[in-house]
């Protein structure tokens, strides 16, 4: 599907964004209005989260897509739930000195267009880390495609989140992605 209108990658305030992300999210992810409740709460906490970064794709002044991600630290809940399952896999170094992106959704009229690519790129450039760390939907999805397309691969699967009935696999990559401008001028200069 072809858009007419522009789209710009722009740093947002989480918080102060929060309710329009959870929007995108809600339609994007297919969540009732009481999960948009609890993950509001919880985006509310990433939000004040050091180093958390969060980038809003914005047509007209609209938020069509958003994504954030922090620096991964041990005693988040995220890490506590993924640890064991990385460990038992051998890849339990994965959570320490890695970025983790913790949201990435577009609207579906909007998908297939890039927008998903810029935004995980935009995050992960900036982290500072070298590595990236995600969970996704264990499923053959779009958003897995487009993840193992810029480096990612496998760490643990499946893994099951309390509350959850999806199981998950938590994926990671080397910084910078495949294809990312910084990659490709590291290559040319060999």
């Amino acid at each position: 599907m072809e858009q007419l209108t522009e789209v710009t990658i722009e740093a947002i305030d989480l918080a102060a964004w929060a309710p329009y992300a959870l929007d995108v999210q809600a339609v994007a992810f297919g969540l009732t209005p009481q999960e948009v409740a609890v993950r509001l709460q919880i985006v509310g906490r990433h939000a004040v989260q050091p180093g958390v970064q969060a980038y809003g794709a914005l047509a007209e002044g609209r938020l069509v897509g958003f994504g954030y991600g922090m620096p991964n630290r041990r005693e988040h809940w995220w890490s506590t739930v993924i640890q064991p399952h990385l460990e038992a896999q051998g890849h339990g170094d994965w959570l320490d000195d890695v970025f983790a992106v913790t949201e990435l959704h577009v609207l579906p009229e909007y998908q297939g267009q890039g927008l998903g690519t810029r935004l995980i790129r935009t995050l992960c450039e900036g982290s500072g880390r070298p590595r990236s760390i995600l969970s996704a939907i264990d499923a053959e999805t779009p958003a897995r495609r487009l993840y193992r397309s810029l480096g990612y691969r496998d760490l643990a699967r499946p893994v099951r989140f309390p509350n959850t009935v999806r199981p998950y696999a938590v994926m990671g990559a080397h910084l910078p992605l495949i294809g990312s401008p910084v990659q490709s001028q590291a290559a040319n200069s060999r």
